[in-house]
C-alpha cells in the first residue's frame, strides 16, 4: 500500500468526515516520528478494532522545555510514510509547525495536579505543551479513539484528565509498553545512544525490576523501594538518575506508602540522552 502524506488541517478533515460518512470508525495515533515498533503496536492496535486509521507525526515544540533537544529530535518523515504504509495506515498527517500553530499560541491546556510532579517538575511547561497538542489533534480528527503507549504514563494520565475535564468525546487507549530483550523501553531516542550507552541504558529497567521485586517481596515503605532502586543505580556510575518516585496510577502523584496499586516510574541521563520508564506494580505480584 502507498500512501502520501497529508499536510494540512483541512485535508486530514476531509478525509476523515468521508470515512465516517462511510460507516468507519476513525482512530488516532499521535506521534512525533522516527516511528519503531512500539508505535508499530499502537497502529496494530488500531488497525484491528477501527476502520480508518490516521498517524499523526509532529514534533511539537511547545512541549520541549529544552530548545536543543527540540533541535535533535529525529525526523525521519519518509521512513515514517513508509512504515506506516506496511501497516496499512489510511492517513498519515504530518503538519507543518505554521499549520499547528498559524499564530502566536495563547490559550493552552493546564491539566493540574496529575501534571505536577515528575516529568512534570523535572520538564517544566512539558505537559501544558502535551496536552494542548493532544486536544488540537483530537479537535483535527474527530476520531473514536485515540492510542498511546505505556511508556508515557504520565502523559496518559494527563490525556485522560484532560478528555473527562473537557468532555471531548474520545476513548483512550492504551498498548503496553514494548521492549528490547533486555528489558530496554523502545524510544525514538534509543537512536542516539553510542553502543556504549545503550548498555548503560539497561540501568533504569534493572532499578525497575528490583524496586517492584521489593515491592512484591511485602515492602510497604515508598522510601525503601526508592533505597532499593537508587543500589541499582550506583552500579552505573556513568548514569544520571533524575527521579525515581512510587506514585499513584491514576493521580500520579508520589505516595509514602504502598497499600494498593502504584506506579514506579524514573527518568534518567545516559550522556546527552534523556530516557523515561515505568511499571505497573500490584503488592504482592512481580508482573508489571
Amino acid at each position: 500500500m502507498n500512501i502520501l502524506p497529508v499536510h494540512t488541517i483541512a485535508e486530514v478533515r476531509n478525509l476523515v468526515r468521508f470515512a465516517r460518512q462511510n460507516g468507519s470508525t476513525i482512530a488516532v495515533v499521535p506521534t512525533m516520528g522516527a516511528l519503531h515498533e512500539g508505535h508499530g503496536r499502537l497502529i496494530e492496535k488500531a488497525r484491528a478494532e477501527c476502520g480508518f486509521v490516521v498517524v499523526t507525526v509532529f514534533v511539537n515544540p511547545t512541549q520541549f522545555n529544552d530548545a536543543s533537544d527540540y533541535v535533535k529530535y529525529p525526523r525521519t518523515l519518509d521512513a515514517d510514510v513508509a512504515f506506516c504504509a506496511a501497516r496499512d495506515v489510511d492517513v498519515v498527517f504530518a503538519p507543518a509547525h505554521e499549520e499547528m500553530y498559524p499564530q502566536t499560541q495563547q490559550t493552552y491546556v493546564d491539566a493540574g495536579e496529575v501534571a505536577r510532579f515528575m516529568e512534570g517538575h523535572f520538564r517544566p511547561g512539558h505537559f501544558r505543551g502535551v496536552a494542548t497538542v493532544v486536544v488540537k489533534l483530537l479537535n483535527i480528527t474527530a476520531p473514536d479513539k485515540a492510542y498511546f503507549g505505556e511508556k508515557d504514563a504520565q502523559q496518559i494520565a494527563v490525556v485522560r484528565r484532560v478528555v473527562d475535564d473537557l468532555n471531548i468525546p474520545v476513548e483512550i487507549v492504551t498498548v503496553n509498553t514494548v521492549r528490547e530483550s533486555d528489558g530496554l523501553a523502545l524510544s525514538s531516542r534509543n537512536a542516539r545512544l553510542s553502543p556504549d550507552q545503550r548498555t548503560m541504558a539497561i540501568a533504569l529497567y534493572e532499578a525497575l525490576t528490583a524496586a517492584r521485586n521489593r515491592i512484591a517481596a511485602g515492602e510497604q515503605s515508598a522510601v525503601e523501594v526508592k533505597r532499593c532502586a537508587a543500589s541499582v543505580f550506583a552500579r552505573y556510575p556513568a548514569v544520571r538518575p533524575e527521579y525515581f518516585e512510587v506514585a499513584d496510577p491514576a493521580r500520579m502523584t508520589p505516595v509514602e506508602r504502598i497499600d494498593g496499586a502504584v506506579r514506579l516510574t524514573g527518568a534518567i541521563w545516559v550522556g546527552q540522552v534523556r530516557l523515561i520508564d515505568n511499571v505497573l506494580v500490584m503488592p504482592g505480584s512481580a508482573g508489571d
